[in-house]
């Protein structure tokens, strides 16, 4: 039997059209193989066990059914503003796991900043501390990068930086 940590290794979700569309855990994969909703194109060499079958898990899931995907734009969070800025605090550039990362609300919420994506970005604890209720400019602070929406576009480049390592996913992913 696998190792929980192996059941949420990330897999990548085609749409029927083999366009990448999304990452999600191996379970939820597995899962959307065994309902008959998805189909695995690539494996990992771990298998899951059942009292009859042995299934191999998977690193590429392919939906049997095209479906539409919108326009979509990903619930604000402190998971998905951590990914939009890949885990790197924004004013001194190091990347850290995210237990050691904050959110800060680049103007202050004591001066009616509000939690948006435009307005939160990923900050080390000593760079939160230095920043206090100040904006970047009045503490002569730099953000590396200004905080935007997360877009389609942002997901996409989120699944090529997942799947650089993963050769299984290269041919997918179009690089």
């Amino acid at each position: 039997m696998p190792s929980l940590d192996r059941m949420q290794n990330a897999v990548l979700v085609l749409n029927a059209s083999y366009e990448p569309i999304n990452v999600c855990a191996a379970r939820r994969a597995l899962v959307l193989v065994l309902k008959g909703v998805a189909s695995a194109e690539e494996h990992v060499a771990c298998y899951v066990h059942s009292a009859r079958q042995s299934i191999k898990l998977p690193s590429v899931i392919r939906l049997l059914e095209y479906r539409r995907i919108p326009h979509q734009s990903r619930a604000l969070s402190r998971k998905n503003i951590l990914l939009r800025d890949r885990y790197t605090c924004q004013y001194c550039g190091k990347t850290l796991p995210s237990g050691e990362l904050t959110l800060d609300h680049v103007l202050p919420r004591s001066r009616a900043g509000e939690s948006s994506w435009e307005n939160l970005v990923a900050c080390c604890n000593p760079c939160n501390n230095r920043k206090g209720s100040r904006t970047p400019e009045e503490a002569n602070m730099k953000l590396h990068r200004a905080p935007r929406p997360f877009t389609l576009h942002t997901n996409r480049h989120l699944m090529r930086m997942l799947g650089k390592g993963d050769d299984q996913w290269r041919k997918y992913l179009f690089y």
